[in-house]
C-alpha cells in the first residue's frame, strides 16, 4: 500500500499559477523529493497532495481519489508535516502526539488505552519517551521536529508528506532527522513525498527527484539524472558544481562566478 499519484495538478492563487499541470507517481515505499528554487511551486504541490489548497486535477492513494473522501478518511491515507506547524505552548508532548489519532476516533470520542500505548511506543522509538509530559514550549528545535513527526506517524497513514522537514535544524540534526525518516520508511513501509531544500541531502536520501521551475516539472528521475549542472544552473539562476565523492554520493556545491581576489 501507499502508491501516491498526482495527475494534472494545477494550483492557482487568484491570477497566479503556482503549479501547472504536474503529474507524479510514487511506488509504495518509495521516497520522492521535490526540489527547485524558492517560489517554484514545491510547497503548493505538496499542499495540493494533502488537499489543503484548492486545485485542479486529481490526487489518489492506491487508486482511491482523495477528493471523493471525507477529511477523516483522507487523514488515514495521508499524513502531512508542514514546514511551520502550529505548536500550542501549553500542550504536552504526549497530548500533541495523540492528536494524530483523531482520524481514527468516533465523533466526540476520546483516545483509548490502545491509542495512548501506540503514541507512547512512537515517542519511545523517536527518543522522546522521557519528554512525554513536557510542554512543547520547553523543547529544542530538534525535539519539536521529532514530536511533529510522532503526531504524523500516529495517523498510521501509508503516505507521509514532508514540507522542508529539516529547515529549522543545523546540518548534524538535519542528517539525524532524515536518517530517522528513512528508518521509519523502511520499517513501516511508508511512502515519503517531500519538499527538500538541500540538494545534496535530497540526493542521498530520496530514491527519485522531481525538479520544478515556474510551477512545472523540468526533470524527474534518479538523483544522477536530475542533478545536472546545466539544469540546476538554469533553474536556480546560479552556477553550481555536481561532484561525485569517493563513496559515489552526489554533492551539489555553489560555484563562485569570480575567483577570490588575493
Amino acid at each position: 500500500m501507499g502508491a501516491l499519484e498526482l495527475t494534472g495538478v494545477t494550483v492557482r492563487y487568484d491570477d497566479m499559477v503556482a503549479v501547472r499541470d504536474v503529474s507524479v507517481r510514487t511506488a509504495p515505499g518509495e521516497w520522492v523529493a521535490v526540489i527547485g528554487a524558492n517560489g517554484a511551486g514545491k510547497s503548493s504541490l505538496l499542499r495540493a497532495a494533502a488537499h489543503l489548497v484548492p486545485f485542479e486535477g486529481s490526487v489518489a492513494v492506491d487508486g482511491q481519489p482523495l477528493g471523493r473522501l471525507g477529511a477523516r478518511r483522507r487523514a488515514r491515507l495521508v499524513a502531512y508535516v508542514p514546514q511551520q506547524p502550529e505548536l500550542p505552548a501549553g500542550m504536552s508532548v504526549l497530548e500533541y502526539a495523540l492528536l494524530g489519532r483523531t482520524p481514527h476516533l468516533h465523533f466526540f470520542g476520546v483516545e483509548s488505552a490502545a491509542d495512548r500505548r501506540l503514541c507512547r511506543d512512537l515517542l519511545e522509538q523517536l527518543r522522546l519517551a522521557d519528554l512525554a509530559d513536557r510542554h512543547l514550549s520547553t523543547l529544542s528545535g530538534g525535539e519539536l521536529q521529532r514530536v511533529v513527526l510522532a503526531r504524523a506517524l500516529a495517523q498510521e497513514a501509508p503516505v507521509l508528506l514532508l514540507d522542508e522537514p529539516t529547515s529549522a535544524l543545523d546540518l548534524g540534526r538535519r542528517v539525524d532527522a532524515l536518517e530517522l525518516v528513512d528508518d521509519l520508511r523502511r520499517t513501516r513501509g511508508l511512502t515519503v513525498f517531500s519538499v527538500m531544500h538541500d540538494l545534496t541531502l535530497a540526493a542521498q536520501f530520496a530514491d527519485r527527484l522531481v525538479l520544478v521551475s515556474a510551477g512545472g516539472v523540468v526533470a524527474a528521475g534518479a538523483p544522477a539524472e536530475v542533478l545536472r549542472e546545466d539544469l540546476l544552473s538554469t533553474c536556480f539562476g546560479a552556477r553550481v558544481r555536481v561532484i561525485t565523492d569517493e563513496d559515489g554520493a552526489l554533492l551539489v556545491v555553489p560555484h563562485r562566478s569570480r575567483s577570490r581576489s588575493r
